[in-house]
This record gives structure tokens, sequence and C-alpha cells, in this order.
């Protein structure tokens, strides 16, 4: 069937634009109707130049936010009794989002074909996370997908909530450094060299202080060699991409991230929590400790974690515990790891590791505060630090001109 594109408003009034499978313009024209929408403008559209912009639109990522929103309503609507189908097509006419909803489409499409939701999920791998794919089939296959999606959604929001906290954290200390870091750039270029030749008469006795020679030829190299050195931090920066796009730049990645001094274990201990946290929910809603781990481990965001947690799985079909592989990792904290041993012995894993999630947040997120509180003046001493050290080592000299004079 030709696609057709329209224009239509809904109940309340908003305008809604979209695309949708018809046999004429008076059928489609029906459907619309069907779905509460009613139509301004339905016409033929170029099925080529569709499907072009339905295939560059499902290439783009969506924002954390959104996808929060999509899991909770789709969650909404199944435990409401409406069908998948029509819960996919309201949710795909909704969306405000442009990449959400032409995927959704494509989505029903596929639903519609008799393909499984988190296999249809798993052809975007832009929109839906491993994490979210992994969940759906869970759910889809253990029957509580409404609960999954539930969990999906609020697990979703939480991580967005985190990653704003952390960024609103950094933004002050990274601005500092940025705009320390451009004004010193300006004086080293811009007011450092119109000192040089003031200075000839004491370069040439001898008697110019080795700071301040430092700083004229640093200020020299600067002005004739500064492209070089964009250039080349240009070079490092396209380096390091085509290194991060590879499975061996991503590990390494992961691996340099927990060697950051402070940084490095509040990073290790958020993706331990986000571990804890799927591992809880899937084992609460009794999906098998070996499949729960396989997805828990794709919730991480570390390459090392993930490793560690596929070695516990092996161990765990052999017989072993949880906690005695994550121990001998090294990649999990010693209370952690006792109290999932605990709670392995007590047959509590479900109720206690969202608890382990909870406190190792809050004790991440106050180590985090003071971080940031820490940074904040050792960033204004060090900058403060820099200025003063141009100025001394431009003064030191007119000082020693003026008392020989």
């Amino acid at each position: 069937m030709p696609d057709y594109a329209y224009v239509a408003r809904n109940m309340s009034g908003e305008r809604i634009t979209g695309t949708l499978d018809a046999g004429s313009p008076r059928e489609a024209s029906a459907q619309l109707a069907s779905l509460n929408l009613f139509p301004i403008e339905v016409k033929a559209s170029d099925g080529k130049n569709s499907a072009a912009a339905i295939n560059s639109l499902t290439n783009r990522r969506v924002k954390g936010q959104v996808m929060a929103g999509f899991y909770s309503q789709m969650s909404s609507l199944l435990r409401s009794g409406v069908p998948m189908l029509r819960a996919l097509t309201v949710l795909s006419q909704q969306s405000t989002d442009a990449t959400l909803s032409a995927v959704l489409t494509e989505l029903k499409g596929r639903v519609e074909d008799g393909e499984p939701l988190g296999v249809a999920m798993a052809r975007y791998p832009k929109v839906f996370s491993d994490m979210g794919v992994n969940m759906t089939r869970a759910g889809a296959e253990g029957g509580f997908l409404e609960d999954a999606l539930e969990r999906v959604g609020t697990f979703t929001e939480l991580q967005e909530d985190l990653k704003g906290r952390t960024i609103s954290a950094l933004a002050y200390p990274i601005f500092l450094f940025g705009v320390g870091s451009i004004v010193i750039t300006i004086l080293l270029v811009f007011f450092v060299p119109k000192f040089d030749l003031m200075f000839d008469r004491l370069r040439d006795k001898g008697q110019m202080p080795w700071v301040t020679d430092a700083l004229l030829s640093f200020s020299r190299m600067l002005q004739s060699y500064g492209w070089l050195l964009l250039l080349a931090i240009g070079g490092a920066i396209a380096w390091l991409r085509v290194r991060l796009a590879s499975e061996a730049g991503r590990e390494w990645a992961d691996r340099a991230k927990l060697k950051i001094p402070v940084l490095g274990g509040i990073l290790m201990n958020l993706a331990v929590a986000r571990f804890c946290r799927v591992l809880g929910t899937l084992l609460g809603n009794g999906v098998p400790i070996l499949k729960s781990l396989e997805i828990s481990r794709t919730a991480t965001g570390n390459r090392l974690l993930s490793r560690s947690i596929a070695d516990a799985a092996e161990n765990i079909r052999s017989g072993d515990s949880l906690a005695s592989p994550l121990k001998s990792s090294g990649h999990f904290p010693i209370t952690v790891v006792e109290m999932i041993s605990v709670a392995e012995e007590s047959n509590s894993l479900d109720r206690v590791l969202p608890e382990i999630a909870d406190n190792l947040e809050k004790r991440t997120f106050r180590r985090l505060d003071l971080f940031v509180r820490l940074l904040e003046p050792v960033m204004l001493l060090v900058m403060a630090m820099l200025v003063m050290v141009v100025v001394l080592a431009l003064l030191v000299p007119v000082i020693r001109s003026s008392t020989a004079m």
C-alpha cells in the first residue's frame, strides 16, 4: 500500500504530522478518525524521500528523558489493557521527538509482522539501550513485560538525574578551567611579548631573571608555533575518537577512567550501584540468575566490570557462589561483596541488592559533593598562582631597571 503524509489535530487541538499506509486518501482519513485525529491534509508521499527521511531519523540518538517517558507510558498503556500495536501507534503519534516517532512507526510494523518486541527494538541500538532491549526480552518471556518496561523507565530516569547532577556539579570547575586557560593564553600571546624589547638591556648585561627569560621564550614559541600546537591538539582529538570507535579503545578508556585519582573510585561505585539495582530488579521479577547477570552486566557501562560479572556467571554455572568471583576480580568494594555473600546465604538477593545500590549511591554522592567543593578552590588557587607568576616575572625586571636608574 502507498504511504500517505498527513497533517491532523488531536482532541487537544495539537498539530500532528506523520505518514501511514493506506489504500486511498479516504482510507487514510478513516484511519486517522479511528485514532481520534481530525485530518487537515492527506496526500500521497514520495516513497523514496519518505524512506530516506525515516532512515536518517532512525540513525539518530534520543534523549534519555524522552526514552524514560516512552518506557513509562508504554508500561501504563499495556497495564491498562491497551493492545501492544495500539500502544505503539498512540505513542508514535503523540511523541514530540521526530526520531522516536519514526522508530516507533517502524517498530509497530515489525511487531505486526510477528517479530517479538525485544528483537525489533534491538534493530535500533542508538535508540534502545542494551539494558532496555534485554529487560524487554526477559519481561516478554517471563510474562512481566509491563513491570520490566516500568523498571527500565525508572532506571533510565534515575540515570539521567544522576548524569544531570554530575554535570551540574562539575560545570563550575570546568568553567573556571576554561576561562583561566583563555586568560593566561591571551596574556602570553598578546601582553607578554610587548615587554620583550624593554628587557633587552637587562638581557645583554646578564641580569635578566631566569623566570622572565623562560616566560618570554615560551611566549615567542606560542606566537611562532601556536598553530602547530593547535594542529597537534586537533590531531590528538581525532586519533582519540578513532581509537574509541574500536572495542580495544573503549576498553582502554574504561580502564583509564577507573585509574583517575578520586574520580575513578566514584565512577566505579556508581557502576557497581547500577549493576546491583538492575540485578535485584530482575531477580525480584523471577528472572533466573544467569539470565539476570547477562542483562545486568550491560548496565554497568564499564567493560572491565562487565567482564568480571561474565566470569562470575561462568563460576555460578560451575556451582560457585556469586560473591567469591566478584571479590577476586578486585573491582567490587569489600563491603558490597560481604553483603552479597550474606544475602546469598539467606536467599534474599532480590531484596538486598537494591538496598546496596541505594546506600552506595548515597555515599558516592557525598564523596562527589566533597570532591567538587575541594576542586573549586584548588582550581582558583592554581589559576591565581599562574597569573601571579606571569605578573611577577614581568614586574621583577621592571623593578630592577628602576633601581639601577
